[in-house]
Formats: structure tokens, sequence, C-alpha cells
């Protein structure tokens, strides 16, 4: 009685036949491995990477980091969960007050939309004001919805993808945005939210 109790109270997403994708976290620097070993058991990973240019006194480095430290996406079924579990360097699979939530498919292609393609601009503090919910209307981005923040003297435009619990931060053309609301009780916290992104 008390297992089936358990098992209304919680979610779990995995399904027999079709393919989910979910969050899962690595030990530290070992996301690159992993998705190779994930890929190696033919089970599908995205590992959302940021391109970075390192200039030292004598060379320029080109280095590719993760977007999220220990944290890679993988999409798959319920018989791929514990082949999943036991691949090296995999610690857990990402839930979500004990739920096993999937994520949904839009969510994974904002973030690869978003992975190199902020646009760094000046905004003018007239036109829009911190706390705006704005969705870009022009550009590859079209379609993105989030909130205005304010980060000393510039505007940044943070992306909000609930099903993750992370936010990403970047800078758009105030001309590719357009306002579609406020919340009057938004209040700018956003400094010490864990997993921000910034752009």
């Amino acid at each position: 009685m008390s297992n089936s109790r358990s098992q209304k109270d919680y979610e779990n997403h995995l399904d027999e036949t079709e393919a989910k994708w979910f969050a899962i976290y690595t030990r530290y620097k070992r996301e690159k491995m992993v998705a190779q070993r994930l890929q190696q058991k033919g089970i599908e990973v995205y590992l959302p990477l940021q391109k970075f240019t390192r200039r030292y006194v004598r060379k320029v480095k080109h280095v590719e980091l993760p977007l999220i430290n220990c944290y890679l996406f993988t999409k798959i079924t319920k018989k791929e969960y514990i082949p999943v579990l036991e691949t090296q360097d995999v610690v857990k699979f990402v839930r979500f007050s004990k739920n096993l939530i999937s994520i949904p498919d839009a969510e994974i292609q904002v973030i690869q939309r978003v992975v190199g393609e902020a646009i760094e601009i000046e905004v003018s503090p007239s036109e829009y004001l911190p706390g705006d919910d704005v969705e870009v209307i022009a550009g590859q981005l079209t379609g993105l919805k989030g909130k205005l923040v304010k980060k000393e003297n510039d505007k940044n435009f943070l992306i909000e993808l609930e099903s993750l619990g992370y936010q990403m931060r970047m800078q758009v053309d105030p001309a590719l945005l357009q306002r579609i609301g406020r919340d009057p009780n938004w209040k700018p916290d956003d400094q010490e939210q864990k997993g921000l992104w910034n752009r």
C-alpha cells in the first residue's frame, strides 16, 4: 500500500517507447567525457558549449566550455535510464522535488538557438523597464520570451527556463524586442540565483 502511495506522490516522465529529454549531473569537468561515453552507447546526448578566446603572451587559444558546469542533456526511453546512470562520471539525473521531469523539446531548442547568438548593445533606459516581460520579434531568436533585468550600466534579457531551474542572461538589441507584459511583484534579486548564465 505504501509503495502504491509513493508512486502516486512522485512524477516520472520516463516512457517505454517515447524518448524524452532529461538533464543529468556529471562530475566536475567531465561533461565532454560523459557525452562521449553516452554516444558510444548509442544514447542521444546534447552538451551545449560556449566558444571563448583565450589570449596569452605568445598565442591565442580558442576553447569550448560547457554552458552549464556539470550539466548535460540526454534523450532516452525508460530502458536507457539505467545505462545512463551506470555511465562513468554520471552522478545522477536532475530531479525537481524528487520528480523525474522531462524537458520539453522547445526548451532544448531554445538553448540550441541561444548558444553563440548573444548580441551586445546599449539599451535606452526610457524604452524598457526592469521587470518587463519581453519577446524577441525578429532574428534567429524570434519567439523567445523572457524578462528584462538591469545590471550596472546596461540591460540584459533574462531568459527563464522553468523546467531546468536555470536562467540565461544575454544582451539583445532593443529593436528586436516587444513588451508583452509586466510582473508587478518582480524584484531585482537575480544576482543570488544559482546557475545564472551570463552572456
